[in-house]
């Protein structure tokens, strides 16, 4: 997904938490842009001061996170082809995944072409590398506002038969793709980012929902599961750890369930900083899923070395970002411990929980991630693996409860 979509759902977490608060990039990150080495200013004289990172072990007794959270939950990553070819990646990949989701090239501006058209190219070759490595394939994903060709909306929109017409070829393309992947994907965020993020409507006033109501959410998750009755759907949204978000997208939930919509789970983005969210805000939100009997996933963890940004940060344009760190500083390894100490409690949490069953980060490792680009160009390492693809500190936080990061 390209980086101008995040604005408008960064600014409601921000708007609603404050300094400390930050909405997600929603339903699939940034088109992934390579992280500088180091970039901008720095915050402070203590900022600029050399310091030293903690003193981590040796990476070849890192233990492969997918057995060491084997019998918990899949541990996952999103790639595209090209980090699946990549030299950093594809090692962190193959050693530590056993889950995948393809970061864009399964979304319908990717493989909708026209209608009854479609373009697997990029898609197989994920599931082709998955299949050779023993991955299993998260499908994301089926519906979602931002990545809708105009093929899907075209003709007379005030035409008695418009509304049909529209709804048919949503049919036909949820129809389509499911039975192409069916048996290679073992779960579909069929419905991406459906909530609003003001009160009111629990519904995104999106153009699906304006030409075809809430109904849309029904029709994409029936046709679903009439193409494969054994794949589990899920509806994906970002800010649930946000209360008045999470409220809405139950309300949503709760009218799919009482009319005997086919869902299985929510999935979870996570989109997170250093200093938000509370581990209690989580938790309630893998709570509110499980009271209704539904299973979670986490579908796009990554960890912002940023918790102090403004509301404005995330506006446009972008004003008072905190200035880029500069790798090495005492700022930048302040920021990687915090990170670290929120992985940990993150993957503590999900550990705990029965109905978390899959944690994907979005991304593999710092060498390729959305955030060093979004909300403004600065440095921002916010995954497990450094741009080398060696395990940071967050990762060993994640493992070993009795690493000092």
């Amino acid at each position: 997904m390209n980086i101008s979509a995040q604005l408008s759902r960064r600014s409601l977490l921000m708007g609603v938490a404050g300094a400390s608060a930050l909405a997600s990039c929603g339903g699939g990150g940034g088109g992934g842009v390579s992280s500088p080495v180091s970039s901008g200013s720095t915050a402070s004289s203590s900022s600029t001061a050399s310091a030293s990172g903690p003193t981590l072990p040796d990476p070849a007794t890192a233990p492969a996170l997918k057995t060491h959270f084997n019998g918990k939950f899949l541990v996952g990553m999103t790639a595209e082809p090209n980090e699946i070819n990549n030299a950093i990646s594809q090692p962190v990949l193959k050693a530590h995944a056993n889950s995948m989701t393809a970061e864009n090239c399964m979304k319908p501006h990717a493989i909708g072409t026209s209608a009854g058209v479609y373009n697997y190219t990029l898609a197989d070759q994920v599931i082709a590398f998955a299949s050779a490595n023993n991955i299993a394939v998260r499908g994301h994903t089926l519906l979602w506002h931002q990545s809708a060709p105009d093929w899907f909306f075209a003709g007379d929109s005030t035409s008695a038969t418009y509304r049909a017409t529209v709804q048919a070829r949503l049919e036909r393309y949820i129809t389509d793709v499911v039975t192409y992947f069916k048996g290679k994907v073992y779960a579909w965020d069929v419905v991406n980012e459906p909530t609003s993020d003001s009160a009111g409507s629990p519904y995104r006033n999106s153009r699906w929902y304006q030409v075809l109501g809430a109904d849309y959410i029904e029709i994409a998750l029936r046709a679903a599961r009439a193409a494969d009755p054994t794949v589990k759907l899920f509806i994906n949204d970002y800010s649930t750890e946000n209360a008045d978000k999470l409220a809405r997208l139950m309300s949503l939930v709760d009218t799919l369930l009482t009319r005997g919509v086919p869902l299985d789970g929510i999935g979870h983005q996570l989109h997170i900083t250093t200093t938000w969210p509370p581990v209690a805000n989580v938790r309630a939100a893998f709570q509110a899923a499980e009271t209704r009997g539904l299973i979670n996933h986490v579908t796009e963890l990554d960890v912002s070395l940023y918790g102090s940004d403004p509301g404005s940060c995330f506006g446009t344009p972008a004003t008072g970002c905190a200035p880029s760190l500069t790798e090495g500083t005492a700022a930048y390894w302040d920021s990687i411990r915090a990170q670290a100490l929120q992985y940990r409690a993150m993957f503590d949490l999900f550990a705990s929980q029965p109905s978390v069953k899959s944690v994907t980060t979005w991304g593999v490792a710092d060498n390729h991630t959305w955030l060093s680009s979004f909300p403004v160009n600065r440095l921002n390492h916010p995954l497990l693996f450094d741009t080398t693809g060696k395990p940071k500190s967050a990762f060993w936080a994640v493992v070993n409860p009795t690493f000092v990061p």
